[in-house]
């Protein structure tokens, strides 16, 4: 008698049904409700949005997403949602965008199916240590090659790549992209101000 084994998520119409209702993220199997936050977080998110924004319109690099759901597809199965993630701010590097559109001519129907080259989380009120860990670790786990985590509270940021330990930066310290936006660098203090 062979297992049968189970499998982890939804499938994507109920995904998109449910997310109609409330958005979430699904993390490990598990449904984490994306919280209402007060403005500080909200107003630090705006900032980011627009200096990576500008950023990529001059340097022609690629496209930021600011809360928007990307998910992650089943692996045997395009209409299962194995996992979600809603970043405060997502980068794509390159024509990915423009190469998923063309890949998915009913893209404006679903969830983007792609994961991000960098995803920023800043940390509001509302957040809990181990929520804000187990997403940095699913970020890295999909493929997010840089994770930034911003508390503009603490005035302080956790810089987290793939194979490398995280880097903990002060508000004297300046973020920079690495790899992923190698000419981008943003000084906390200015952030914070």
């Amino acid at each position: 008698m062979q297992a049968q084994i189970e499998r982890v998520g939804m499938s994507l119409d109920e995904f998109i049904a449910e997310s109609h209702k409330q958005r979430f993220e699904l993390i490990d199997g598990k449904r984490i409700p994306k919280m209402p936050t007060v403005f500080g977080p909200s107003d630090l998110i705006n900032v980011i949005y627009q200096l990576f924004f500008v950023y990529l319109m001059k340097s022609k690099r690629g496209t930021v997403f600011s809360e928007t759901t990307f998910i992650l597809p089943g692996n045997y199965d395009e209409n299962w949602v194995k996992g979600s993630r809603i970043p405060d701010v997502m980068v794509y590097l390159g024509d990915r965008i423009q190469e998923y559109k063309l890949q998915y001519p009913d893209h404006k129907l679903r969830p983007l199916e792609l994961v991000p080259d960098l995803a920023v989380e800043v940390i509001s009120p509302t957040d809990q240590y181990t929520d804000v860990n187990n997403k940095v670790r699913a970020y890295l786990q999909d493929g997010v090659r840089l994770v930034w985590v911003i508390d503009g509270q603490n005035r302080n940021a956790v810089v987290y790549a793939a194979g490398a330990e995280p880097r903990h930066l002060e508000e004297a310290d300046v973020l920079t992209g690495g790899d992923v936006l190698p000419e981008f660098a943003l000084p906390l203090r200015d952030l914070f101000q």
